[in-house]
């Protein structure tokens, strides 16, 4: 759960994110909201130039079912275990200038898989101290990520991803630590 102040995304006096269907139970929201995002994972991600308002698509279509503001910057500042991310008011700005270097850097292509594995956890290091929605960063960050490697030549295999452990790895590099994120990429490259 996120550590919020003030949370006009959520039901008055709860922490229960508003929602398409309102439901005000967090176990059945839990439930409905993972039924709805696997359905819409196993449809074609919306085409884009990987870039801002493409990753925002890729939200939106994954979150279309359950949250109205699916696709949209957050605009209420969160934390998660004592550590905050960007805030709302530079989400924009932040988001742009990520992207920017990405197209700058050729979406990572003609990179071996080392190389590849290093500018992509950097990637996804940064996008994930941006953390631009108020749910569903992770989700939509794997999609891109899916689409992000295919780009540039190279395979993921999310079989062979260990969810623990790359949460641990994603922790250490919004800790200035890329190390273990770059050795968990390389272990999914195929």
């Amino acid at each position: 759960m996120y550590d919020v102040v003030t949370d006009s995304y959520c039901y008055e006096g709860t922490t229960i994110l508003k929602n398409i269907p309102s439901i005000r139970n967090q176990a059945i929201l839990d439930a409905f909201e993972a039924a709805m995002t696997a359905q819409r994972s196993d449809e074609p991600l919306p085409h884009g130039t990987l870039d801002a308002a493409h990753y925002c698509g890729i939200h939106r279509h994954i979150f279309q079912d359950v949250y109205e503001w699916a696709g949209t910057y957050r605009t209420v500042r969160i934390s998660k275990d004592g550590s905050a991310f960007c805030y709302p008011e530079y989400i924009e700005q932040e988001m742009q200038k990520l992207f920017d270097s990405l197209k700058h850097e050729n979406y990572l292509g003609d990179l071996s898989s080392d190389g590849f594995a290093s500018k992509a956890a950097h990637f996804l290091s940064t996008l994930n101290a941006i953390h631009p929605f108020r749910e569903g960063n992770g989700r939509t960050q794997t999609s891109f990520l899916l689409l992000l490697t295919d780009n540039a030549g190279h395979s993921l295999d999310l079989a062979k991803l260990a969810p623990g452990r790359f949460m641990k790895a994603m922790v250490a590099s919004f800790e200035k630590d890329e190390t273990q994120l770059e050795s968990e990429l390389m272990g999914l490259l195929g």
